[in-house]
């Protein structure tokens, strides 16, 4: 009788290990790193989407500018640094400096304090004078209207051409990833990555195309007012709901 005693104590054992092992009902299964976004059902991407057309119907880019070319500029200008700086400077930088031929042969040292509040000046100096050149020398002094080309001007990354080709020519070319997207797209599971190409390409599998340019403003506006970094004002977002991020403030 010995042995069959022993068995059944064996059996128990496995089966309260296999109870402890098993997931609890109703928590939702995450995706890897390296796969979909759990949150990327396509009836809850498109819930996010009419709460972001509902709180933020006239989102759109807060660069001031007069025309592409400007537009350009403050975006280069804008990296590590508020929009709303970047506008303060530019109100007396584009007085100065009215187009391209004016900043590519701008003189460099003047250019870099007029320039330095918006931070790593010496840097965007040569960035500016740059971009400024190339667009003169190659496309005739004016923003090129292809992702391909825009790329092509110094300083120039793919956030800087959606911003440029999206805003200024209504071309959709891709979505904005900027600090805030990359924030709200983890938060909202929308991905796993944080390398911009990356989350990028993510959020163009799941977005509509016809959304990607007013999704970048409207992310980018929430950001900015209620999904702030380290204190999100959660009771004030509508989109508090469909929201599961780990660091929630309700």
């Amino acid at each position: 009788m010995a042995p069959k005693t022993k068995k059944k104590t064996a059996a128990k054992k496995r089966t309260a290990s296999a109870k402890r092992k098993a997931p609890k009902p109703g928590r939702k299964a995450k995706a890897g790193k390296s796969g979909r976004a759990a949150g990327t059902n396509p009836k809850r991407v498109a819930a996010i989407l009419a709460k972001l057309d509902e709180g933020y119907p006239e989102a759109t880019c807060e660069l001031k500018h007069a025309n592409p070319f400007q537009l350009l500029i403050s975006t280069i200008l804008s990296a590590q640094c508020t929009d709303v700086r970047v506008n303060q400077v530019a109100e007396t930088l584009y007085r100065k400096y009215p187009d391209a031929k004016a900043f590519a042969y701008a003189t460099p040292n003047e250019l870099e304090m007029e320039i330095r509040p918006t931070g790593f000046f010496r840097n965007k100096t040569k960035s500016v004078m740059g971009a400024s050149k190339a667009i003169l020398e190659k496309f005739g002094g004016e923003v090129p209207r292809t992702m391909e080309e825009i790329l092509t001007l110094p300083g120039v990354a793919r956030k800087t051409g959606n911003v440029v080709l999206g805003t200024a020519y209504e071309i959709t070319s891709g979505i904005v990833v900027d600090t805030h997207v990359l924030r709200l797209s983890n938060r909202l599971d929308l991905t796993r990555n944080e390398e911009p190409k990356k989350v990028e390409q993510d959020l163009m599998q799941v977005i509509p195309k016809e959304k990607w340019i007013q999704f970048s403003h409207q992310i980018i506006w929430h950001g900015r007012r209620v999904c702030h970094a380290r204190k999100p004002k959660c009771i004030e977002c509508n989109l508090e709901s469909l929201c599961y991020a780990k660091d929630k403030t309700v």
